[in-house]
């Protein structure tokens, strides 16, 4: 076993406050109270979280006025170290405004675009306040409605554009892009992680650029998670994940983590215990959602199972046996390793 390797030690937690919701979804409204911020994060520290998670309005309303958006930001920040927590990331929410209604950043209007730049300021004002230096951007709605309403090559240069100004407003600042092929758009422009990759390396400072995975998205793309951590891995730009687990190509269900596909999730977690995630400083981020069907005592616990089910699958990396996993890797015998890596999982 490489000293490498990471160990339970190295691993830190993060979740944001959407994680603990009310319940509501396209087809029926709320069916929980809601939770105050604070109560969030007990939640967190209760469950030995130690970051959260933030979307600028997640901590100060986008209305705001420059003033009393630095003070809201100190207030959280206070809240945030009484309760012993850090902010991990910070993201702009460019897509629940109507500027945003076409994608900002790739829109055709000028003041869409405009808009984009202001709100991607503002998020690293927060940020910076709450003593983040991860920008996370999900470009929710940079895509098409129909193929003809934008030129694409247009479109790529405006996302550079956009990269650019972020890192040239704020020097200490790395861009973590966190890539999705549909929902909410169907036509999206850099779907996978290898496609903001290639973007980065175009970008005024490419060694602050790299990558925030997202089980989910990987799937929704026809990719395995591992493989895209791999990828990214290989360029040293994983610098993010967010655990979850997906029921097929279906909407993003945010379903914990390990929950659907057990062997999914093992590959998602030697990938990253082999090759030293959480050494330099990485955090294991989960992105799932309590079942609509759960109680609000109960609505917590899909952060716990999921951060549960990730340390016993660190456990089962290390103390499987690597010597006859090897055996069959040498001898070419796939059905055997098959059957030994599912009896491992079974636990046999």
């Amino acid at each position: 076993m490489s000293a490498t390797w990471s160990t339970k030690s190295d691993f830190k937690f993060s979740a944001g406050p959407w994680n603990l919701h009310t319940g509501a979804d396209p087809f029926g409204p709320t069916v929980r109270d809601d939770r105050d911020f604070a109560a969030k994060l007990k939640i967190f520290k209760d469950l030995g979280f130690e970051y959260v998670q933030f979307h600028d309005d997640d901590a100060v309303p986008d209305s705001f006025t420059p003033s009393q958006r630095e003070a809201k930001a100190k207030e959280i920040k206070k809240l945030l170290d009484d309760h012993g927590l850090k902010a991990e990331i910070f993201a702009p929410r460019h897509w629940e405004d109507a500027h945003g209604v076409d994608g900002p950043v790739t829109s055709n209007s000028a003041a869409d675009r405009k808009w984009a730049l202001e709100r991607g300021r503002r998020s690293i004002d927060v940020g910076r306040i709450l003593g983040s230096e991860r920008f996370v951007w999900w470009p929710a709605r940079e895509g098409t409605y129909i193929r003809e309403s934008k030129d694409a090559v247009t479109s790529f240069s405006r996302m550079l554009e956009f990269v650019d100004a972020m890192l040239d407003y704020d020097k200490k600042i790395r861009i973590l892009g966190e890539m999705k092929p549909n929902e909410p758009m169907d036509l999206m422009y850099l779907p996978t992680t290898g496609h903001f990759l290639a973007l980065a390396y175009k970008t005024r400072d490419p060694s602050r650029v790299g990558v925030l995975i997202e089980s989910a998205h990987a799937i929704l793309a026809g990719m395995d998670p591992s493989d895209e951590f791999a990828y990214a891995l290989f360029h040293q730009k994983l610098w993010g994940v967010h655990l979850n687990d997906q029921n097929g190509l279906k909407y993003d269900q945010d379903k914990t983590f390990g929950s659907v596909d057990l062997r999914r999730a093992f590959n998602q977690v030697d990938t990253l215990v082999r090759h030293g995630y959480g050494k330099q400083g990485e955090v294991v981020g989960l992105d799932v959602k309590a079942m609509r069907t759960q109680p609000f005592d109960k609505a917590h616990l899909h952060l716990k199972h999921s951060k549960e089910i990730f340390l016993m699958l660190v456990d089962l990396v290390h103390s499987i046996d690597r010597k006859t996993w090897q055996g069959y890797v040498d001898a070419r015998d796939y059905e055997g390793l098959e059957l030994f890596i599912v009896k491992n999982l079974m636990g046999k």
